[in-house]
């Protein structure tokens, strides 16, 4: 018999999303290589891996996703790197678990980020036909968020944080 566990692992608790990035801090490349490899061991129904990013950087690539940030999402551009996650439509299938995939991929990249000693969030008020456009995608990948990485700026604090019980998850 398992033993119970009593403890989700720390990086998964202290997990949390900064609404403002330290507009002077650069990532390392090394680092979001690393959380890029999280997202490549990530599950996917039938092995598949549809999913896809685009890394901006503060380079030329950046430039090209900042011009497409819309509405509340403005605190993401002082964020080290922007990476917008895509995934790819399955149109010989009647379901399609590529945005659930998607989902999986990211998610590994942020427990990885918080390895590194970084913060993602990610964010969905951008202009996605633009930004598609923008990257020649075509109709066969799909913008839905981009997440901000970087470190907390000043007045970022976890503060507030709150789940719902457990007990609250199940029907």
């Amino acid at each position: 018999m398992a033993t119970p566990i009593h403890e989700i692992n720390d990086l998964l608790r202290g997990r949390w999303r900064p609404r403002n990035f330290d507009s002077t801090h650069d990532i390392a490349r090394e680092d979001i290589d690393l959380m890029l490899e999280a997202a490549r061991w990530a599950p996917s129904a039938m092995n598949r891996q549809p999913w896809k990013f685009i890394v901006g950087l503060r380079d030329e690539t950046r430039e090209r996703i900042d011009k497409h940030v819309r509405g509340y999402s403005d605190w993401a551009l002082d964020a080290s790197a922007l990476i917008v996650n895509c995934y790819q439509k399955t149109p010989d299938s009647a379901l399609d678990f590529a945005l659930y995939d998607l989902g999986g991929a990211v998610a590994h990249m942020s427990v990885e980020a918080e390895d590194i000693g970084a913060k993602l969030r990610q964010f969905a008020t951008f202009d996605r036909d633009g930004l598609a456009n923008e990257f020649g995608l075509g109709d066969e990948w799909i913008p839905v968020t981009i997440c901000a990485v970087g470190t907390p700026g000043e007045m970022a604090s976890s503060f507030g944080r709150e789940r719902k019980p457990a007990s609250e998850l199940t029907f």
